[in-house]
């Protein structure tokens, strides 16, 4: 079935019944809002006050072919090239993770942390997109924030995206697993990581919009190593940390208490496992004594 018109009220349920099976009513609604705004500068209260608008036929054109992509489970995100983030627009491809809400709920609990009378130098490991880091340069008043990740793409995205939001943070191609001198040699107010945490097995539980699209080097750890990203820095960056400074990891919630134990071995006695908005054991917190 074809759209009946070019008025947008029609395209906005023709293409809401068009995406059921996929997103639910909600979802779908939401979805069909963000690429009207995104492609043509259409809100919702625009909307409602010209019930009349239409899209010319290149337009429509535009939009179904979007449409398509999500039919595809091609993420609306990577579909218009980017997603807001702690009140900025973070640039993302499939070269980086579509940054999740828990990820900039615990850029919002580290900020919060943090005194804007003091100066913090910061390093964001396994950045992606850069959209922690350049939060953190972008909200603290007085810091330096360097972002390493082992993906070259991952780090000309979030380049860009330092550059978008006129930030200043240094970004490098590195290891985290094998850390260069030029990292592991500075010492860090605050240390953060969201690193590769889903083991393969879950691999079944995820939608199609993540397997098919988002990179599983940035995703995923084999079942026998889920908590080899966490050993290393801790391993490598412990003694890079300061006296009193902070450790910040999000991690997957099965793991909760063994990270909080790792910590704990490597000298972090104030440690704690902070819950997201969904209540599940989501953040680890250490401060080095």
């Amino acid at each position: 079935m074809k759209v009946v018109s070019n008025l947008i009220k029609d395209i906005r349920r023709h293409y809401a019944e068009t995406l059921r099976h996929i997103y639910d009513e909600r979802e779908a609604n939401s979805i069909i809002m963000l690429l009207l705004e995104h492609f043509f500068g259409y809100d919702k209260v625009t909307l409602a006050m010209n019930p009349e608008l239409r899209l010319s036929e290149s337009e429509l054109l535009t939009f179904h072919f979007a449409v398509k992509e999500l039919l595809k489970h091609r993420p609306v995100q990577y579909i218009i090239g980017e997603t807001d983030f702690c009140e900025m627009t973070i640039k993302v491809n499939e070269n980086v993770l579509i940054p999740r809400p828990e990820t900039e709920e615990m850029t919002r609990h580290i900020i919060k942390s943090c005194s804007l009378q003091l100066h913090y130098d910061i390093i964001d490991l396994c950045c992606g997109s850069g959209c922690i880091g350049i939060a953190l340069a972008k909200q603290l008043s007085d810091c330096s924030v360097t972002g390493t990740d082992i993906s070259e793409k991952a780090i000309a995205t979030a380049c860009n995206n330092a550059s978008i939001n006129n930030v200043e943070v240094k970004f490098l191609t590195d290891d985290v697993l094998s850390p260069s001198d030029i990292v592991t040699s500075r010492q860090y107010d605050i240390i953060v990581s969201n690193p590769p945490y889903v083991r393969i097995s879950e691999k079944k539980s995820m939608h199609k919009n993540v397997l098919e699209h988002e990179p599983h080097s940035a995703l995923f750890v084999a079942d026998s190593e889920p908590l080899i990203f966490y050993e290393s820095i801790l391993r490598n960056f412990a003694s890079t940390l300061k006296t009193g400074g902070m450790l910040w990891f999000e991690i997957n919630e099965v793991f909760g208490k063994e990270i909080v134990s790792l910590c704990k071995q490597r000298g972090f006695r104030n440690t704690e496992c902070i819950k997201d908005f969904n209540g599940r054991d989501r953040f680890v917190k250490s401060i080095k004594e």
